[in-house]
């Protein structure tokens, strides 16, 4: 493979993280007049009509079991990651979801292990799993001067980092069966927004076009869905086909750096000694635990 063609997959991989780090900055903007199955919605209706611009090709697939695995990383990697992530951010701090979802890669890798067969899993892994955990778990406290188990925000951003192990696992299997990138994503967003849909009738949405008369709140929305949703999924996927699903899955180390950062800058969210103690302790853990890792088999 080309070097020219490697640093563009790294550079697709370090932009995109980039991109996804702030995500919840906008995500928390937008919670101020919308609630999280509206924003879930809108962004990824956007999205969706973006790719269709972009490649209006219907994607016909091989065998039935090709569809069934688009449904489920529809389900996983769009409906529910999103909506817990975005109910995440009602209950704690931007912050805290950054640094929590940031610990996918420990439940790709162990799924992966389990159901792809492509990894070795040696001991450090865990330590480093161990290490992270235990990182989250003085996030969740976040220096407050009484402690309260399992808050509600934090565990729907740890169980979002479950479900998007779930999606990475789908995604690597599907990508393997030849489908165009772009094709990939629009059909993974439809089943997504499909499966929202009954969401609708149990959660509080509107169809209130008015609000996005804000230009911060219209600002905030476009940027979800052309630049998070229908740009970064695409470059994400493509930076996984050049440079690998290991080494691209690296970068997912930053989001949490980028979003601590955001969060302060635009937020103006306080960060406790606690919070810094525990954001390092779950970064050490992921990098500590990447490196008992195997690489991936034809990678």
């Amino acid at each position: 493979m080309k070097e020219s063609k490697k640093t563009a997959g790294h550079l697709m991989a370090l932009f995109t993280v980039a991109v996804w780090g702030t995500t919840f900055i906008s995500t928390k903007v937008l919670l101020r007049e919308f609630t999280p199955i509206e924003i879930l919605l809108f962004r990824f209706l956007i999205g969706f009509a973006a790719l269709c611009l972009v490649n209006h090709r219907r994607l016909r697939t091989k065998e039935r079991s090709h569809e069934l695995l688009f449904v489920a990383a529809g389900i996983s990697g769009v409906t529910l990651y999103f909506l817990m992530e975005n109910i995440a951010l009602t209950y704690t701090y931007a912050s805290n979801v950054g640094v929590i979802v940031a610990t996918a890669p420990f439940c790709t890798a162990i799924l992966g292990f389990i159901f792809l067969r492509d990894e070795k899993l040696k001991m450090g892994f865990f330590v480093g799993f161990v290490i992270s955990i235990a990182g989250i778990v003085l996030l969740s406290f976040n220096g407050q001067k009484s402690f309260h188990l399992n808050p509600r925000g934090d565990v729907l951003a740890l169980l979002a980092a479950v479900v998007w192990a779930c999606y990475s696992v789908l995604i690597k299997k599907i990508s393997s069966y030849g489908y165009q990138t772009i094709q990939i994503t629009r059909h993974v967003f439809f089943y997504g927004i499909l499966f929202m849909l009954p969401a609708l009738f149990f959660m509080d949405f509107r169809w209130q076009f008015s609000r996005f008369k804000d230009p911060v709140l219209l600002a905030n929305i476009l940027f979800l869905g052309l630049c998070a949703s229908a740009l970064c999924f695409v470059t994400w996927n493509l930076a996984v086909k050049i440079v690998g699903a290991v080494k691209t899955s690296v970068y997912l180390y930053l989001v949490p750096v980028v979003t601590i950062a955001a969060s302060v800058l635009v937020l103006h969210e306080k960060i406790s000694v606690v919070s810094v103690l525990g954001t390092v302790m779950v970064l050490m853990g992921l990098v500590l635990s990447d490196r008992g890792k195997t690489a991936e088999k034809n990678n």
